[in-house]
């Protein structure tokens, strides 16, 4: 089923697609210093997608790789929740395009849910000194008509899925970029204006497993616990056997996991 598309545009970004590259990260991080405001880089084809620790993003044609860079004076605190503005981007975007019966929800911190199923990653990565951001690529890539392959997920890890295969909706980058740039700016001018709250409850309000028992895990240690919601800074809340307890940075496994 294919869909019709409005292509709007939001005032003050600018948008650059390009038919190859490595990485749309890697180069936002190279247009950056001639770039006069915040700017959407669009690849055709990416051949080095990153995800996050430093692991492969594997991205066949058709699919969706897109970043955005901005230039920043902000710390790395606020930039990082940025990430929580692109996954409600990603969401609404998705909704819109495909209608509201999409079963499509956020997981912790940021990645994009169709049926239960991994559809898109958000990877944020940034430039800067004296504890301040000054450029900030925050990469998209949503499995549009196809997904890696299963010997290329790491165990554990919940099951790949593409919107054409899950929701028997066909859509082009070309469709999908203009409606990711508008959800964007509308959710960072929510944060812009009125801080981080609106963000925090409209992510909750999308948030896969909510009530339900998760584990995150960093390089050294594991806890699990009834996934409450994120705090006012964006940390993870797991009410556990030893109480509520905040993680700013995990991995995030569910029961099936």
């Amino acid at each position: 089923m294919s869909k019709p598309i409005v292509d709007e545009w939001p005032q003050g970004y600018g948008r650059h697609v390009i038919d190859r590259v490595d990485s749309t990260n890697a180069e936002a991080f190279r247009m950056a210093p001639s770039l006069a405001g915040p700017t959407w880089i669009m690849a055709r084809r990416q051949e080095a997608g990153r995800g996050r620790r430093g692991r492969a993003w594997i991205d066949p044609v058709g699919n969706f790789a897109a970043t955005l860079v901005m230039q920043t004076q902000s710390g790395p605190a606020d930039a990082a929740r940025l990430s929580f503005v692109a996954a409600l981007a990603v969401h609404d975007a998705l909704i819109r395009l495909c209608g509201p019966r999409l079963n499509i929800s956020l997981k912790w911190p940021n990645d994009v849910l169709l049926n239960g199923g991994k559809l898109s990653g958000i990877l944020l990565e940034s430039s800067g000194s004296g504890g301040r951001v000054n450029a900030l690529a925050i990469g998209i890539g949503i499995n549009l008509i196809s997904t890696p392959p299963q010997d290329a997920v790491e165990k554990g890890a919940l099951r790949p899925v593409s919107l054409q295969d899950e929701a028997g909706v066909v859509l082009t980058p070309d469709d999908v970029l203009p409606a990711v740039a508008q959800g964007f700016d509308h959710w960072f001018r929510q944060d812009r204006d009125y801080g981080f709250a609106p963000i925090r409850e409209a992510w909750t309000a999308r948030a896969a497993r909510l009530g339900e028992t998760v584990t995150a895990r960093t390089g050294t240690s594991e806890t699990t616990g009834r996934f409450e919601g994120m705090d006012e800074t964006g940390a993870l809340v797991l009410m556990t056997s030893r109480g509520r307890v905040a993680i700013p940075a995990a991995d995030i496994y569910f029961g099936e996991g």
